[in-house]
């Protein structure tokens, strides 16, 4: 029996709306800022390459840490510092390691038509590897997002639906706008500076991971 703090006359739709609505402007407020994964996502699309397989790996890793963190496993890994400590140092070693390919791609730019095509399997691995290889994607989703469902007591689940509608929604715009829009950005300058801006993030997200 779920207890609303609402009128008990309410219809159920109407009832737990704002909860609704409450976990899918938390969950954009925490993934709409630029970050690895959406770096990656803009960058894949804008190739052109793979940008379905993206999209839902990211949603649906999403989908699966929001639901992890609601069920309460979050309190458990925020007991367990080493686990952090470990997915911080190996995300950051990751991180470095893409941003050098970017970097060495914005050397020899030739637009996104000339560029050698990824295997999909190349592309899920590095989709899956910037997903949970990133200490953030966990503090957002299980601990920040798992803490605010659980603040809703028995309407929790209501409040996750809300935030993984979220992921759903803001993976799907940035991935398919990105490719609308890579005929205009595809000449070798653009790409030089799309390179340069993913290995800046990926370097920034890397120190701040080293200095905690």
């Amino acid at each position: 029996m779920i207890h609303f703090p609402f009128t008990a006359d309410l219809p159920i739709v109407v009832a737990v709306l704002p909860i609704v609505l409450a976990g899918l402007v938390s969950g954009l407020g925490l993934i709409i800022a630029i970050g690895a994964q959406n770096a990656f996502v803009l960058r894949q699309g804008i190739r052109r390459e793979h940008i379905g397989t993206v999209v839902l790996v990211c949603a649906l890793a999403d989908i699966l840490l929001i639901t992890i963190g609601t069920a309460g496993v979050g309190a458990l890994v925020s007991s367990s510092p080493t686990v952090l400590t470990a997915i911080r140092w190996l995300g950051a070693a990751y991180l470095l390691w893409f941003a050098w390919g970017s970097l060495r791609s914005a050397a020899r730019p030739t637009g996104l038509v000339a560029q050698a095509p990824t295997s999909r399997g190349s592309v899920l691995a590095m989709t899956l590897a910037l997903t949970f290889l990133n200490p953030h994607v966990y503090l957002d989703t299980v601990l920040l997002l798992g803490m605010l469902a659980a603040s809703h007591e028995d309407a929790r689940w209501w409040f996750a639906l809300g935030a993984c509608v979220g992921s759903i929604l803001w993976f799907t715009v940035l991935g398919l706008g990105a490719r609308a829009l890579s005929r205009p950005l595809s000449s070798p300058t653009t790409w030089r500076v799309v390179d340069l801006l993913v290995a800046a993030v990926m370097v920034t997200l890397a120190v701040r991971l080293v200095l905690g």
